[in-house]
């Protein structure tokens, strides 16, 4: 594996960005400076996030999510951080 994270990976086994082998290690999302441990889906690139909304749930019955513009800096959670 490479020393850094892929551009974008969501949680979600359905979507094509989904690597378990990523998950597994372990990945931080950093957005706008704050750590954040509720992201569902990010994209470095694009610079956003999704993150679930608490209580809600969509038609199918799955939590909603919401997304967040601004800038995402992803690590794996494995390195050190200073």
């Amino acid at each position: 594996m490479t020393d850094t994270p892929p551009d974008r990976l969501s949680l979600d086994p359905r979507s094509e960005h989904f690597n378990a082998d990523v998950i597994q290690r372990g990945v931080g999302i950093r957005f706008k400076g704050v750590e954040k441990t509720n992201v569902e889906e990010y994209s470095v690139s694009e610079k956003w996030i999704k993150v679930s909304v608490p209580k809600t749930l969509d038609r199918k019955g799955r939590p909603m999510q919401m997304k967040l513009q601004g800038e995402v800096e992803a690590y794996y959670q494995d390195e050190t951080t200073e």
